[in-house]
């Protein structure tokens, strides 16, 4: 089939068929941790579950990097050729992925050192340090792979190369999967055969597609010699720094989350989270990879000021954006109690309060699609204040708010529900600032 090419006019059939490697992309991707969940949590135990869910956020936050690299430097780029200057795009990339396989290993070299007292600091008990330390002292070594398995995911779309990004992460995901039952069910190795099966599957994610822009390719892009250019890099730091603040914030306010778990409920509530929170990024990835999908037909057509192309995509992203939200959330409200079985069906309480949790919390994917390609809209046209307004505003602000307030008048549902009113609070503030600047970039 042939390659679509980012000028190109889309059509709802073409533009789906454009961003779907990227949409099935990131739900493979979210399928990393999932997994480990699922047979850590049946076939090793209940504490390890929750030493995986302790220390998880914390390597999240490295791989932000990633995603602001991905999506800020893929803006840039798109719009570089979308302007016509093919080697100042290949300059900028290839600084890029440079930059990314020195700073991964940094921050491998560092967090290596201090994982212990990060654990700790997380809140880890004397039950649980031994699981967390295990776990990060495997998958820190292969950080620079993940980092780069994230950027990756928006660089193959700008190389108009997005069936090749799908299928080197499904090649990865059903990887993971697999040595995830050969390692924990069948060669019994606990913790340790989860870790050793997502460090591999991260492997394979970040240096294919490395070898494969290291090597002569047809697609725009290709890793080259290049000339620093720190304009470039401010630029992609300050357009997908709202990228790296929702992922750091995703983290700050699941650390929020538990503390208030643990005084209302206990260890059950936060176990609980720990399972909306595996489930919650498989479905939010769906809009994730839309956006991903998208932005750099919104970049490049920015770069060729090509106005009606800008309207014809927003138009058509905010109509699949909405049917997407009724579809999803159908689906969570009625794969809830199959969802709570498959985690911890084990144990009846736990069962009844995640199922109860997640058809509530559930109720916020009618609202964050809207608010997810927003954001994801702003830094496409190369704005990362407006949309790391969004990200700050939705996270940082209205979530951490809702988490702190809503139990104070609903108990638990209202840290269920904190969520659903958060993204309506976004929803407003995204909606504002569509329509403020609309006629600055003539959408």
């Amino acid at each position: 089939m042939k390659e679509i090419q980012l000028s190109e006019h889309f059509s709802y059939r073409k533009l789906l068929r454009f961003t779907l490697p990227s949409i099935v992309m990131m739900v493979f991707s979210s399928m990393y941790s999932v997994v480990d969940g699922i047979f850590v949590s049946n076939f090793v135990g209940k504490t390890p579950f929750a030493a995986i869910n302790l220390i998880m956020p914390f390597l999240m936050m490295f791989a932000a990097l990633g995603f602001m690299f991905g999506t800020g430097g893929s803006a840039l780029v798109a719009k570089t050729l979308g302007e016509g200057n093919r080697g100042k795009a290949n300059g900028i990339f290839s600084m890029l992925v440079y930059i990314l396989i020195a700073a991964g290993m940094f921050l491998s070299f560092v967090g290596t050192i201090y994982i212990r007292d990060i654990a700790l600091w997380l809140g880890a008990d004397e039950n649980m340090i031994e699981d967390c330390v295990a776990y990060a002292l495997i998958l820190l070594p292969v950080l620079p792979a993940f980092i780069l398995q994230n950027a990756f995911q928006a660089f193959l779309v700008t190389a108009e190369r997005p069936n090749m990004g799908l299928a080197i992460t499904v090649a990865a995901g059903l990887t993971n999967i697999f040595l995830d039952f050969l390692f924990i069910a069948v060669f019994d190795w606990g913790l340790a055969g989860a870790a050793w099966a997502t460090a591999i599957s991260q492997s394979i994610g970040g240096i294919v597609p490395l070898v494969y822009f290291a090597l002569p390719n047809k697609s725009p892009l290709r890793l080259t010699k290049y000339r620093f250019d720190g304009k470039a890099l401010f630029k992609v730091c300050t357009n997908g720094f709202s990228e790296l603040l929702t992922n750091i914030s995703m983290s700050v306010v699941t650390m929020l989350y538990n503390f208030q778990l643990m005084k209302y409920i206990g260890e059950n509530g936060v176990a609980a989270f720990g399972v909306i929170m595996y489930v919650n990024f498989i479905f939010l990835s769906v809009y994730l990879g839309y956006s991903i999908g998208s932005a750099p037909i919104v970049s490049y057509n920015y770069g060729a000021q090509n106005h009606y192309e800008l309207k014809n995509m927003l138009r058509k992203s905010l109509t699949i954006i909405a049917v997407l939200g009724f579809v999803l959330t159908g689906m969570a409200e009625c794969l809830a109690p199959l969802l709570a079985d498959i985690f911890v069906g084990y144990d009846i309480e736990l069962y009844a309060l995640t199922r109860q949790a997640f058809m509530l919390y559930s109720l916020s994917f009618l609202i964050a699609g809207f608010n997810i390609y927003a954001s994801a809209f702003f830094t496409a046209l190369n704005n990362g204040f407006v949309s790391a307004g969004i990200s700050f505003s939705r996270t940082l602000i209205f979530e951490t708010s809702a988490v702190l307030l809503l139990p104070l008048l609903f108990g638990i549902n209202g840290i269920w529900l904190s969520i659903v009113v958060a993204e309506m609070a976004a929803l407003t503030v995204s909606i504002i600032l569509l329509l403020t600047y609309r006629k600055r970039y003539c959408y």
